[in-house]
């Protein structure tokens, strides 16, 4: 079966998704799974990089799976916590303990290391370190995105204030803050590596790394508790087997992600307590 995908419930804010209230999904029932995607790309470039995922759920799980996101990350999370709007949520890391708290449990991760922001300038830039960053323009997606989070936290362990000692330029996507600093709109950008990476090879060529920040535990992925227990199960073999297939090796490629893996509730809020620390 192929997924549909539902443009208007990622343009539009004010769509609401019925398609699951007060009913407990089995993964075979007639209703839609909604899969709640974090907006931390365009909702272009998210409709093309997850339809495979979602097209590859349906088929598998035998059930409609609709992508649906929302206009900020604060709404996404509101969304989340008090409307519990999604049955699947792929969400940042930042943001899992909130839903924990509201009913969603975790099934998998993305299989990495972890994500770290990565500090850039033009290779044209005079700034050789940090330090250099004081008085500087620096691009930075949404001040409540993990990257805005890692970045405050490596400037302040760097002894600069981000408040006061340099200009944060607010960017709405990571691919803007990098262009921001590649065309000369600002002096440097910060942004999550792996979108940096993504980047043509036309831009990476003209930056330069100039500091890289700890590691920040992978995505979770978590499932709603309209989700049954069954079904949350079939989910997780689904995700956990899929770098070990030839057809989820290839729907994997298009988030450059190398598979799922099991993951803990606990490595989350282990890590909002070292980010939120006073």
């Amino acid at each position: 079966m192929k997924s549909r995908i539902f443009l208007s419930a990622i343009l539009l804010p004010l769509f609401a998704c019925t398609c699951l209230a007060n009913k407990t999904h089995h993964c075979s029932a007639a209703s839609p799974v909604t899969f709640g995607i974090l907006p931390f790309v365009s909702a272009e470039q998210l409709v093309i990089r997850f339809t495979p995922l979602v097209n590859y759920l349906s088929h598998h799980l035998n059930v409609e799976v609709r992508i649906e996101t929302a206009p900020s990350f604060i709404e996404f999370s509101r969304r989340t916590t008090e409307d519990k709007r999604y049955d699947i949520l792929f969400t940042a890391p930042h943001f899992y303990p909130l839903a924990h708290k509201s009913g969603y449990r975790l099934i998998a991760s993305v299989d990495s290391a972890g994500m770290r922001a990565v500090f850039v300038v033009s290779k044209k830039s005079h700034i050789q370190n940090i330090n250099d960053l004081k008085g500087k323009r620096l691009a930075t997606v949404d001040t409540n995105s993990l990257a805005a989070l890692l970045v405050r936290k490596y400037l302040t362990e760097h002894d600069i204030n981000p408040d006061t000692d340099v200009n944060i330029i607010a960017t709405p996507t990571h691919n803007a803050s990098l262009l921001s600093a590649y065309h000369g709109v600002t002096d440097a950008s910060a942004l999550m590596q792996p979108p940096y990476e993504a980047a043509s090879e036309q831009v990476k060529n003209s930056m330069r790394i100039l500091a890289k920040t700890d590691r920040a535990p992978h995505i979770p992925i978590s499932v709603g508790d309209k989700i049954s227990s069954a079904c949350a199960t079939q989910i997780r073999e689904l995700l956990l087997a899929m770098s070990s297939t030839t057809e989820g090796k290839q729907v994997l490629k298009h988030n450059r992600f190398s598979g799922f893996r099991l993951s803990r509730a606990e490595e989350y809020e282990k890590f909002n307590a070292l980010i939120f620390r006073p």
